[in-house]
């Protein structure tokens, strides 16, 4: 008998507290934005979808975005809008930044570009070997034509696009020839996405050189903002309810560099014989595209190998 009642006490505090919750919820102000889903009349939730909060200021490789312009405000907030309920995306770039950034950064210092330009390589390829449909490869996405014009390497065997660390230092090479043509690093930035050619024929024609005042197209119109929503987001992923502890992200893969200068017939075979497998090679050097290495005279490749 006593067990019954017992029962029946914990069943009636268990209603007690379902009405408890369902009350709370109903009478919640709907403009408190600290619950993020309400309890219907029926029990389904019902979550509620908040815009992101944009910066008060904001400026890309030293230069202000012109945030009081109701224009440039709005072209921030649809990007980050789409990044910030991008979920599974923005989170898997925060699992990769820092195994890519430990890369970049240094690279981008090292050839004296500002360091907001890792943000633009989320923007082209959020930090994957991509292949577009336009036919632009690795995370810079540099197109096969483009690419021996900054030093790439492009053929059957070698595609330096794949290489992180070459690819980087062709990509500075371009921003800080752009920014020479263009006068700013924004300017660099946008015809990233454009080509200089496409981008100097609009500064002329509109007689225009600041990037916030030209009329060009969507795709060119969203990029810069793009890069931008990236910056704010990647940078302060908390503010975003982006939480990831440390033992969540991706660490920088520990290797050494062999110097190769002679031909490899056999990547399979030369994988085995330095301990590793044909999968591990070609993990850590993508950028090798044929099951053999032809090396001629006089040229050298460095190949990335586990650190033991």
């Amino acid at each position: 008998m006593k067990n019954h009642t017992r029962a029946i006490l914990f069943s009636i505090a268990g209603v007690l507290a379902t009405l408890i919750v369902v009350v709370g919820f109903s009478f919640k102000n709907i403009e408190d934005k600290e619950e993020s889903v309400q309890v219907k009349k029926d029990g389904r939730l019902q979550y509620k979808w908040y815009p992101p909060e944009l910066p008060k200021s904001l400026s890309f490789a030293g230069e202000k975005v012109p945030l009081d312009r109701q224009d440039i405000h709005e072209s921030l907030d649809r990007e980050m809008l789409y990044n910030y309920y991008n979920q599974y995306n923005t989170i898997y770039v925060l699992k990769l930044a820092e195994r890519y950034f430990s890369i970049i950064e240094p690279i981008l210092k090292e050839n004296g570009v500002p360091e907001d330009f890792k943000f633009l390589c989320i923007a082209e390829s959020s930090l994957q070997n991509l292949t577009s449909r336009a036919g632009a490869i690795g995370l810079w996405q540099f197109m096969k034509d483009t690419a021996p014009q900054f030093g790439l390497e492009v053929n059957d065997e070698v595609d330096e696009r794949y290489n992180i660390e070459r690819s980087t230092e062709a990509a500075c090479l371009y921003f800080k020839k752009a920014k020479e043509k263009f006068g700013s690093w924004t300017s660099a930035a946008a015809s990233y996405n454009m080509g200089m050619t496409g981008y100097a024929n609009q500064v002329n024609y509109q007689e225009e050189s600041n990037y916030y005042n030209l009329l060009l197209s969507d795709e060119t119109m969203r990029y810069v903002f793009r890069i931008l929503s990236y910056k704010v987001i990647i940078s302060e992923p908390e503010n975003f309810g982006f939480m990831l502890d440390k033992h969540d992200v991706y660490k920088p893969v520990k290797t050494k560099k062999i110097t190769i200068t002679n031909t490899i017939p056999d990547m399979q075979e030369f994988a085995k014989s330095k301990g590793i497998n044909y999968r591990k090679l070609k993990q850590l050097n993508p950028w090798l595209r044929e099951h053999r290495l032809s090396v001629r005279s006089g040229k050298s490749y460095e190949i990335l190998l586990p650190k033991e």
